[in-house]
């Protein structure tokens, strides 16, 4: 979901240096969320690290946090122009203790929502210096200690969830999970995919073309089972697009064939299909580095986070040792 109007963005860069600052002042000082997060949109496409190749994802995420940072630091009486030596921590601190509000969750926010909270508030000051508003960095200092538990434990792979929840899926439906469960892709990937990214039987061989994040392309190779479950869809207009549902769209028809397959409880998302195909593909293989290049990542250190690995995974390599 776009939150900013691009136009407003731009006319924002297009200031002279000057009317930036005394625009961001000004928002600042009036704690002026929707000002505020147009000055951040407008840092993070033309002068963050990745610049206008920022994902979507990621100014939504931002933008979450600036929303919720704001409101706090008005109530709390914190200047954002000049806030105190403390300030930061203050902030941290109020998000480690908040309980949590996502639907059937309990306990406080989870180390990794504090971090992304953190981000995009981290954001949002660097935003305001490249505007020439403040050279304040209330958050510098500020750390959020990483949860002990693997994420590969908290959110683990789907098991025999895939092959139960099929059974309930319409074609479309079939190929979208399997796309995630096989494929590997991420469930934006999934969505994005049109029939001229697949090869089917061609001299090419049975793969996609598969464009993840930052624009960063990679070859996929097709299992027998998803071939057969694309090679029935017909795309559903002219440019060639298999799926014409948003995120929301496809959680809710997934979650609908989990719970007829009697797996409700068992929903976590579609990021635990793609730890599935990793988890699988890492079993077949064992080697990180193939699963790393399936699956798209630029580190292994990423790909270990995707793969459940059996604790006596090496019981038999040291049984002689």
């Amino acid at each position: 979901m776009t939150l900013v109007r691009a136009e407003g963005t731009l006319a924002l860069v297009n200031l002279t240096d000057q009317a930036l600052r005394v625009r961001a002042v000004q928002a600042a000082t009036d704690y002026d969320l929707g000002a505020l997060v147009t000055v951040l949109h407008a840092y993070m496409t033309t002068a963050s690290r990745k610049g206008a190749r920022t994902s979507q994802k990621t100014l939504d995420a931002y933008t979450l946090a600036v929303r919720d940072f704001v409101p706090w630091a008005r109530d709390a009486g914190m200047t954002l122009l000049r806030p105190g030596t403390r300030d930061g921590g203050r902030y941290l601190a109020q998000l480690q203790t908040r309980a949590s509000q996502g639907q059937g969750k309990a306990g406080v926010l989870s180390a990794s929502t504090v971090a992304q909270y953190l981000a995009g508030v981290r954001a949002l000051y660097r935003a305001l210096r490249w505007a020439g508003a403040t050279e304040a960095q209330p958050f510098q200092d500020a750390h959020v200690p990483p949860d002990p538990t693997p994420g590969i434990v908290k959110n683990p792979p789907y098991r025999q969830e895939v092959d139960a929840a099929l059974l309930h899926c319409d074609p479309r439906l079939a190929a979208l999970l399997l796309l995630c469960a096989h494929a590997g892709l991420r469930i934006t990937e999934a969505l994005n995919l049109n029939m001229r990214d697949i090869q089917l039987g061609s001299g090419q061989g049975n793969r996609l073309t598969v464009t993840g994040k930052g624009g960063k392309t990679r070859i996929v190779p097709l299992g027998k089972r998803l071939r057969e479950a694309v090679s029935v869809l017909p795309p559903l207009g002219e440019d060639g697009r298999l799926f014409d549902w948003n995120y929301a769209q496809a959680t809710y028809r997934m979650q609908k064939a989990f719970r007829a397959a009697g797996h409700s409880d068992a929903w976590r998302g579609f990021h635990a299909a793609r730890k599935h195909s990793g988890t699988r593909l890492y079993t077949a293989t064992k080697d990180f580095t193939r699963v790393g290049l399936f699956l798209g990542h630029s580190s292994v250190d990423t790909t270990r986070r995707y793969v459940a690995v059996e604790q006596d995974d090496v019981a038999s390599e040291v049984e002689n040792f």
